[in-house]
């Protein structure tokens, strides 16, 4: 791919991802391409089905989750590590704005499995926290998840939004604690 397409998909990748976490995985895709300052045949181009871009921002999302899971092995706390992913997925799971439903729903081949990259992102910082003795033993990445998602849940239908979610999880991690 040219210099410059790869931009002009990277810069629609970037704007699809701002309009589908305001407007959800229905958001128009002339809007997407006006907002890029681009024309919808560029748009087209790059992502020709509405599935094809959505599966394009979900994919990118759940990368750039992994990649944080990945840093964040550095950190020298293992429990913060956690911590810090674990607000870092409950911010995707609270701006995803039905994007994993559709996914789902919708049957796209995403060309990678991103339950198991997500549960593998999880699976380091987890096993690190466990081996220095930061979270409880009896845990598991599934837990983990459930844990976090119900976070999400129960704060979508409360006031205070991220905010809120953030003091919920925060009382979550503190229970998981070894």
């Amino acid at each position: 791919m040219r210099v410059d397409a790869r931009r002009n998909r990277e810069h629609l990748l970037a704007t699809a991802k701002a309009v589908i976490a305001e407007q959800g995985p229905e958001a128009s895709l002339n809007e997407i391409a006006r907002r890029a300052g681009m024309g919808p045949g560029t748009l087209y181009r790059h992502f020709p089905t509405r599935q094809a871009l959505l599966a394009a921002v979900f994919q990118d999302r759940v990368e750039t989750l992994c990649a944080k899971a990945e840093n964040l092995l550095a950190h020298p706390s293992a429990d913060e590590a956690l911590a810090l992913w674990s607000r870092d997925v409950l911010a995707h799971a609270l701006t995803d704005g039905g994007l994993s439903a559709s996914m789902t729903l919708g049957g796209a081949g995403l060309g990678f499995d991103c339950h198991a990259a997500m549960r593998s992102a999880a699976a380091g910082l987890l096993t690190r926290a466990q081996r220095e003795g930061r979270t409880r033993q009896d845990l598991d990445v599934e837990d983990f998840f459930q844990l976090v998602t119900g976070v999400a849940l129960a704060a979508s239908e409360l006031p205070g939004g991220l905010g809120r979610a953030d003091h919920l999880l925060s009382v979550t991690l503190a229970g998981l604690r070894g």
